[in-house]
């Protein structure tokens, strides 16, 4: 409850904000707006509101020139957001999927990162990537790798893909228009980078956004032309009591498949003057993958507030109150994979007795179950889920004890492939499958000196019965000369059922109908951060049993058991003008046929910024470095869309440098970057990051992001 007025507020505009509760426990109250007043600073809680109305009527001849008071239109009341948040121009933040709850992320305005067009590049240390933009890639940080089950086959584009998890939802006081363009190579290998962002408030606590991405190249490699296109639409309704989050977005990816190079020599002996020369494995314009995302959604919760709502009271956050809520979400993938049979020669296959080499022939799929010349083999899932919560909020939301959730949830699958009998009535085949679930969490506050939540999921029935995960965290945090030190710890177990897919796939290359055991995971992971010294430091432990993966041949086995330890250090160093930013992670893996990773991989980015007109135009000019050492990386599988752990062939050992000018004059920022300097510079000539797929080779990249706020 708000704490009555003690005293008599001296000037006018004060007496404007009395209706508001500016004693509200959000941190501003009386006292704080006279000592504002006296220091002449804004009383303003949330800064220049544009929703502020001035009203004035008889000002015309023969009217009354007594002016009225100036009316204030009520700020953005919600909960989700405190005093900080509210005074900023613009923010933007994702909703949770199962909690009452968003999450903060930064607005793309900076230089920082601006030049790495490769969305899979920015996070830690990267990505396995298979090439180019628009195409498929894999995180070399274990921990950062996917567990979840639905349609795994669009997994590889998680860099790129709309989900309900990352759709971003923005709160803006001004029109935010973004264009974004960045091209590469010539017209016609070109890489395309095409983006536009359009966001607005109808009010303070209603807006919608458009969030439109065309990324792909036309193919520096033989078959290898990429097309992805996004596309999100999002309204949202943040009010005192009642918050909706909905809209629509597709996703669409169309890719040309080679299969890789017919060997490491093609790239490391640089015998072709153009990658478009070199040769690969699946040599027809025919293998082809198309993968089509429609979904809609809508997250809704209501306030109900246990102590009285007064016209002060524009936030419910400091109230006791309860939180009832609907997530509704239906979302439909559906993936087509094409080929021709014909085989590929590899001209250094292997050596004779005299040291020759000698050429062979082959074929990149030695199976052809349904028809022996060409494939089309066409997959679809659709997931109808249904989800009711509540939300507690026992005394206010940044207490000691802030929420506790509790949730119940149905989602019904659908699943549809060609098998051997669909091929004599000419119908699909169908599956369908219901998963029950139930959830909970609590979470908490002490001050500003601890976070924690701990958080719990159950299938008691349905085809995901006996599925469980368990998770807690905290973070406290402290100060050293002044400076936040955080230590966050985490901790997680699940148990989780294979995957439709895993067990059941009738296509014209793989066939496996499997009953796999249940996986075991248990994951530590404790983090040190020193943020105003760039400094953060953190070790990760997981125990995984059971595990499922795609063996050497690429077909789906059930390994024992794996412990993968890793180490990340995230260091960033400033001497003037001069940035060196490290980033490096150490990783060991118990079984490698399991889990490959790379002992160390390591980013690095040295640059210097400055100003070239103080407030007007800013610099940076430097060089981004990419390594890690060798191990048996990962190839990827065209016909199953997967990454699968290959043994014949290490990768790895190979710098990959990025050399960059960027600026930011006023709302425009531009780059140009001449990406894989070193070619034929620095190292073997060897570069791959999944095995058998090379990056890219030299090129020249120009950037440019516009931003419009009217």
């Amino acid at each position: 409850m708000s704490r009555p007025l003690n005293v008599l507020l001296p000037t006018l505009f004060a007496l404007l904000l009395l209706p508001f509760g500016a004693a509200r426990a959000q941190g501003f109250n009386a006292r704080d707006l006279m000592r504002a007043q006296r220091n002449g600073q804004s009383a303003n809680l949330y800064g220049s509101n544009p929703y502020d109305q001035t009203e004035e009527e008889g000002e015309g001849e023969g009217s009354d020139t007594t002016r009225r008071e100036r009316r204030i239109r009520k700020p953005l009341e919600s909960y989700f957001f405190g005093d900080s948040l509210r005074a900023l121009p613009n923010f933007r933040y994702n909703v949770s999927e199962r909690f009452n709850r968003v999450q903060i992320v930064p607005m793309d305005t900076t230089l920082t990162d601006f030049r790495i067009d490769y969305p899979f590049y920015r996070e830690d240390v990267g990505d396995i990537a298979q090439g180019a933009l628009g195409q498929t890639s894999l995180p070399i940080n274990y921990f950062r790798r996917s567990t979840e089950r639905d349609f795994a086959f669009a997994q590889p584009y998680d860099a790129y893909t709309f989900r309900l998890g990352n759709i971003p939802f923005y709160n803006v006081k001004r029109p935010v228009t973004r264009l974004t363009y960045i091209e590469s190579g010539q017209k016609r290998f070109r890489e395309e980078n095409f983006g536009i962002l359009h966001a607005q408030n109808i009010s303070p606590s209603t807006g919608f956004n458009l969030d439109y991405k065309a990324r792909g190249t036309r193919g520096l490699y033989e078959w290898s032309r990429t097309k992805n296109h996004t596309l999100s639409v999002a309204v949202n309704h943040t009010g005192r009591r009642y918050s909706v989050h909905a809209g629509y977005y597709n996703n669409h990816i169309e890719q040309q498949e080679n299969g890789g190079v017919v060997g490491e020599w093609a790239i490391a002996d640089t015998v072709f003057q153009m990658p478009s020369g070199v040769p690969m494995k699946l040599a027809d314009a025919e293998a082809q993958n198309t993968y089509r995302n429609n979904a809609f959604y809508v997250v809704q919760s209501y306030g109900i507030p246990l102590q009285r709502l007064t016209d002060r009271d524009f936030s419910m956050a400091d109230l006791s109150a309860v939180y009832v809520g609907h997530a509704f979400e239906y979302s439909a993938w559906s993936k087509t994979y094409s080929d021709l049979r014909a085989p590929y020669t590899n001209e250094r296959d292997h050596r004779d007795e005299n040291g020759d080499f000698v050429a062979a022939t082959d074929e990149y799929y030695k199976d052809w179950y349904i028809n022996p010349q060409r494939s089309r083999d066409s997959l679809y899932e659709r997931r109808i889920s249904n989800r009711f919560f509540v939300q507690a909020q026992p005394w206010d939301r940044n207490g000691v004890i802030g929420t506790i959730d509790a949730g119940v949830g149905i989602d019904l699958h659908t699943y549809a492939q060609f098998d051997a009998e669909d091929y004599l009535t000419g119908r699909y085949g169908k599956t369908r499958e219901t998963d029950y679930y139930v959830y909970g969490a609590v979470s908490g506050k002490i001050k500003r000196f601890a976070d924690w939540d701990a958080n719990v999921s159950f299938h008691p029935t349905g085809d995901r019965s006996g599925d469980l995960s368990v998770g807690g965290h905290v973070a406290l945090t402290t100060r050293l000369r002044g400076h936040a030190v955080i230590l966050d710890g985490r901790f997680s177990l699940e148990r989780r059922s294979p995957s439709y897919w895993q067990e059941h796939l009738y296509t014209n290359h793989y066939i496996w109908d499997n009953a796999f055991s249940r996986e075991t995971e248990t994951r530590f992971e404790g983090t040190l951060a020193i943020p105003d010294y760039g400094l953060e430091a953190g070790l990760r432990q997981s125990f995984l049993s059971n595990p499922i993966y795609y063996g050497a041949d690429a077909r789906v086995v059930q390994g024992d058991e794996v412990k993968v330890t890793a180490a990340y250090l995230r260091k960033d160093f400033r001497l003037g003008g001069f940035h060196l930013d490290h980033r490096i992670l150490l990783q060991r893996s118990s079984n490698e046929a399991i889990a490959p990773v790379p002992h160390v991989a390591a980013y690095l980015s040295y640059y210097y910024e400055f100003w070239v007109v103080r407030n007007v135009l800013r610099l940076q000019a430097g060089i981004d470095g990419r390594y890690n050492t060798k191990y048996h990386a990962p190839s990827y599988d065209p016909a199953l869309s997967a990454y699968y752990n290959q043994r014949e062939i290490e990768v790895g050992g190979y710098p990959y440098l990025d050399a960059f000018l960027m600026a930011k004059w006023k709302r425009m920022r531009i780059f140009v970057k001449v990406q894989h300097l070193n070619q034929d510079l620095i190292g073997t000539g060897a570069y791959f990051s999944a095995a058998n797929y090379p990056l890219n080779p030299r090129m020249f990249k120009l950037g440019i992001s516009w931003g419009f706020y009217d």
